[in-house]
């Protein structure tokens, strides 16, 4: 019987969404309690922590955990933690909530109410603090922290129980896997050795080479790419899904993939982004995370292999799950393939660098896309898109 890698700093996982049997009830009581209003962000770590994606925590972090987190990686329990998972909010609504009250948590864009919290804490936030260590840059022009910077002084703490995981399990009903639920695949096709890997972009070449590379060392790849709010000038995740089936279905074996999509927001901050993606991942079984250049970066605030090296400060027993770090991948015209800058001796003019932020400008102008860039059958589906956004402006 194959055994999976233990969800992370527990026994067991640790999934928030309270029982169907539970939620009329509490929704009701929901309605009669003081409304904090959620951003998107706040609303997909609620969504993560629904699932138990974000075992073992049981709601937002207080003082201890979110220092600790910022500044060591560490909860006040010791387990490692690389991002906080925070609950700003202005400072007039904090001083209005009463210790031990609960609140019900709204998301701000729909009116939805999406969990009951109890406010057990109350702290005001050193952004700037958090920004230098999640961050290491305090410049707002990059993404996060132009986030943390806009949003409320003061956190709030506390448990939460969650009541509705949003519009993700009917809009994506086939991609919108719970770690519960991830495992028992991985078991049911006998694996053990599952690695992961990240996406917020349809796959090229390189991507598709990253995966058929660990696919030769584990039983099997969990392509798990991001359902939650993007950057501007991302693909949708509905367009991305068919782009990325289409590659599975005509350049892999079958039953050596599975593709699915998880809630989470981007952070957009690079390394401890790529540490944040290892502690989800082993919450969903997998015992390795693929981790190409520039994992969950932006711009040049990180370089391109930052993402593996902290991995190589992390003390004994901090996570289970192991980094797959690859090389910087390329099609090489001399060796007739992709390649890695580790496997190719050939000179750098053979090679054509790959990245989505090249595909997405090529599809945007109607320019020519090699099939060593991408895969025809993935041009297709994208093209398609980018001509219904031409057509529409």
């Amino acid at each position: 019987m194959p055994k999976l890698v233990p969800p992370h700093g527990s026994d067991s996982l640790k999934p928030l969404l309270l029982p169907e049997t539970e939620r009329a009830e509490e929704l009701a009581r929901a309605a009669t309690l003081r409304k904090v209003a959620l951003d998107s962000r706040a609303v997909s770590d609620v969504f993560m922590l629904a699932m138990g994606a974000y075992t073992p925590l049981d709601g937002f972090m207080g003082h201890a955990d979110w220092k600790g987190s910022c500044r060591d990686m560490r909860l006040a329990s010791g387990v490692f933690w690389p991002i906080p998972i925070t609950l700003p909010v202005a400072r007039e609504l904090a001083d209005a909530i009463g210790a031990e009250e609960e609140v019900a948590l709204v998301d701000a864009e729909g009116g939805e109410i999406l969990a009951i919290m109890r406010v057990r804490e109350k702290y005001p936030i050193d952004k700037a603090f958090e920004c230098e260590h999640v961050y290491r840059t305090t410049d707002p022009k990059h993404p996060g922290v132009a986030k943390v910077l806009a949003q409320g002084e003061v956190n709030l703490a506390g448990p939460v129980r969650v009541l509705s995981e949003g519009e993700y399990p009917a809009k994506y009903p086939d991609l919108y896997i719970r770690p519960a639920e991830a495992r028992a695949m991985f078991l049911e096709r006998g694996w053990s050795q599952v690695a992961a890997f990240q996406t917020r972009n349809p796959m090229h070449r390189s991507h598709e080479y990253l995966v058929k590379i660990a696919v030769e060392v584990s039983d099997g790849v969990f392509i798990h790419q991001v359902l939650g709010k993007l950057k501007e000038g991302d693909i949708p995740a509905e367009v991305r899904t068919r782009a990325i089936q289409a590659m599975i279905d005509n350049y892999f074996r079958e039953g050596t993939v599975i593709q699915a999509g998880y809630p989470i927001e981007m952070r957009y901050a690079g390394p401890r982004e790529a540490l944040l993606h290892a502690v989800i991942r082993q919450n969903f079984g997998c015992s390795h995370l693929i981790v190409g250049r520039d994992h969950a970066g932006v711009g040049s605030y990180y370089g391109p292999f930052d993402a593996h090296h902290i991995f190589d400060e992390l003390w004994p027993g901090a996570l289970v799950l192991k980094p797959l770090k690859i090389d910087v991948t390329f099609y090489c015209r001399k060796c007739y393939g992709m390649a890695t800058a580790r496997t190719c001796p050939h000179d750098p003019s053979e090679h054509i660098s790959i990245s989505g932020t090249q595909q997405r400008a090529m599809l945007s102008s109607n320019a020519e896309i090699p099939p060593e860039f991408s895969r025809p059958e993935v041009v297709a589906i994208l093209r398609e898109y980018y001509a219904s956004l031409r057509q529409g402006s």
